[in-house]
This record gives structure tokens, sequence and C-alpha cells, in this order.
């Protein structure tokens, strides 16, 4: 929905949280979900949905068949499309995706393909407003560890000027800025505010990659970096970016003196436990689930310490004793905070959103609790409609609206 139509704010939530991977799925969770929330959230005004298409999903809808028909249900719901998930390329949901989460990575030509292909779909689904830029977020670079030498960063540079260069051309053929945002998240290669500052001003906004761009789009050396900073951002999740410990003024201030736009903030909480011992690894059972990976950053008396998965963690804890805070990266409701034994990192989400009201810094909010299924049942108690209605409208609280 647009929140403020003198700016261009959208919120919506992440249609992730619904199973789905082929476009037919995606279709039957999109119809059944998206019309009761709006009747909640937005009876009378336009809704927008946060689109996440899997890679054989979005070949599908690109069938003009399937695009006309979908066209038509977001038109007769008065639904429309303004950002995409373009994160997970494969299965997301019902079996173990951990880090395989991140395949392809930006050194694959195949995560370069379905960007390019994600992007001609939201130019195309887009409303008539042209004003209104699309976004699509997306893996920052790659896992971390697979990450071993300089040429597999130069592959991922390389790519990303592609797709970049895709953008140009694609806002120049429709008239439509649709814009690729990575998200940083721990243990991967982008992980911190800092890595992505470095990465952006070494590699992606270097003379280098400007000349890279200006080669592909016969753009000047001016514009060829003006497009590079147009249509590559960040997607500042705000669950990665608490679980890291940032310091919210110092992030924005950072990513804005190096000239890097957000180009979409995922609403979103994990958990925090101020002090870890044997109770704190009983709590955390019940959240060690074989699906996705739950990144444990840990605050001691040494500094930070990163584990890639629950496990890891808390071997690490039976094997060393010590005074310790962790921060764990399990998408909760952003509407909860105090969780009896433990906490979320709501207060962050708290203080990103009052900075968001007071000068708006990203057009595109979007609520992403995709872990509902995986969730354990004493946080799940009310049917995920209702969820997220109750999240949306926190989050327009916290906004003054």
């Amino acid at each position: 929905m647009n929140l403020n139509p003198e700016n261009g704010i959208h919120l919506t939530y992440c249609s992730n949280i619904h199973p789905g991977e082929t476009w037919a799925d995606v279709r039957v969770q999109i119809g059944a979900h998206l019309p009761k929330v709006k009747s909640h959230i937005s009876p009378d005004e336009p809704f927008g949905i946060g689109l996440r298409l899997s890679a054989v999903a979005a070949e599908s809808l690109s069938e003009p068949a399937a695009m006309e028909e979908f066209k038509s249900f977001l038109a007769g719901e008065n639904l429309y499309v303004f950002t995409i998930n373009g994160f997970p390329y494969g299965e997301f949901h019902g079996r173990p995706v951990k880090e395989n989460v991140y395949l392809p990575d930006w050194r694959d030509d195949e995560r370069l393909a379905y960007s390019n292909r994600l992007a001609d779909l939201l130019a195309e689904l887009l409303p008539g407003d042209l004003d209104l830029e699309g976004s699509i977020s997306t893996v920052p670079g790659a896992f971390k560890p697979e990450i071993r030498t300089d040429a597999d960063v130069a592959a991922m540079v390389d790519n990303l000027i592609r797709h970049a260069a895709h953008l140009v051309a694609l806002r120049e053929r429709t008239g439509r800025t649709v814009t690729l945002e990575l998200e940083p998240e721990p243990c991967c290669f982008i992980e911190t505010i800092d890595e992505a500052v470095d990465f952006f001003g070494n590699h992606l906004f270097s003379a280098d990659a400007i000349a890279s761009m200006a080669d592909r789009t016969g753009l000047s050396g001016a514009a060829a970096e003006a497009a590079l900073r147009r249509h590559l951002g960040v997607c500042l999740d705000l669950c990665h970016a608490a679980v890291e410990y940032e310091d919210p003024e110092q992030a924005l201030e950072s990513l804005a003196r190096a000239g890097i736009r957000i180009g979409k903030m995922q609403i979103s909480a994990g958990l925090r436990f101020a002090a870890v011992d044997e109770s704190t690894i009983e709590l955390l059972r019940p959240f060690n689930d074989a699906v996705y990976l739950h990144q444990v950053v840990e605050r001691n008396s040494a500094g930070l310490a990163r584990y890639v998965d629950l496990p890891e963690a808390i071997a690490a804890v039976e094997k060393n004793n010590g005074d310790r805070e962790w921060r764990v990266h399990f998408h909760v409701p952003i509407f909860l905070d105090n969780l009896g034994q433990f906490s979320t990192t709501q207060d962050f989400i708290r203080e990103m959103l009052a900075r968001q009201r007071a000068a708006p810094f990203t057009p595109h909010l979007e609520v992403e609790t995709y872990t509902w299924d995986v969730l354990p049942p004493d946080y799940r108690n009310v049917d995920v409609d209702s969820a997220i209605v109750r999240e949306l409208q926190w989050v327009r609280d916290q906004l003054g609206q």
C-alpha cells in the first residue's frame, strides 16, 4: 500500500511466507491469502504485493497467457506488484534449504539469467504510475565460505555489472526503473554494513566497474556511474542487521556517505538472549529446524563470534563457559517482543522505523516472516492471515499511520 503519496513509500509483506515453488502453486497461494489480508489492512485502497518467485515460477509467469491472467487478477482485486524477492532461486519450503539457499550465487550465470528474468517480469507488472520504481532483493554475493579467491570476487562483480547493464536497457525500452538490492546476511560474503560499503566502493562503484558499465551500455563515464548507483543498492533486512549488532544511526550514515541506496527494507525480527547457558540451549531446541540456516552471532568479552547454524553454536556453549549474548537469525513475528525467558530484536525495528518516519530513507518496506511453517506452535497460535495483518498494522502504528 502507498503509505505516503507525496514520498511514494510502499508497504507490503513478502509472499515467501506462503509455500509454493511452481507458478501454479504461487498463484493459488496469492489468490487464497492476498485478498483476505487486503480486506483488513487496505480495504479501499490498492494493496501492493511483495512477490517471491522461484526460477521455475518465473519462467512460467513469462508465458503470455499466465501474465495476462495474473494482470487481470491484480486489476480485479485492486492489487499491484512493486517488489520481488529474488533471493531463493529454488525450493524454499518443506525440505532442507540451509546454505543451498544462496545457490546459484552471483558467480554463476544462472543467477544472472534468473535476475534478468525477474526484472523483465517486474517491469511488466508495475502499475501505471511511472514514478513507482521496482525493487528486487537478492543474495549478498554468495555464502562466505565459498568465496576463496580474487577470481571469485571478480566473477560476482562482472555478473552484477552485466545485470545493471540489463536494467539500463530495460529502462530505455520500457520507461520503468527496476533496481537490484543485495541483502547483507550473517555468514555471507556481505554480512555487515561495513562489508557492503567496502564491496560497493572498491568493486561495484570502482573506476574499473564504471568503465565496464560504460563499455556495455554506451554511456559516458559519468552516466555509467550514475546508472550503477541507481540500479544497484542494498536491501536492509532488520533481523540480519540486528543479529550483527549494527548501530542504526551508524549503519544509515555509512550507507549514505558511500552513496549506496537502500532500495528496500525488510522488516523482520530475530531472537535475542541476553545471557546464554544450558537453559538457553533447551529454549532454543524448538527453533532448531532442519529447513533453514539459523546463524548465531555471539557478543562476548573478546568481541563477536559467528556460528553458521544453531547446532554449531550450541556445541560451543557446551565446551566453553563464559558471559555471552546471542542473537539468532530466526524470523519471528515482529509484533512479539518479550517471549518469557528471552526476547526478540524488536527494539531495533522500532528504532529503524522511527528514523524512517522522521526522514524516509527507503521507498519500499516489506515485512518478511518466512519461517512461519517452522515456528514453534506456541508462537503461531493464530492463522497466518491474521498474523500478517497484525504485523502490517504494527508497522503502520510505528510509522504513525
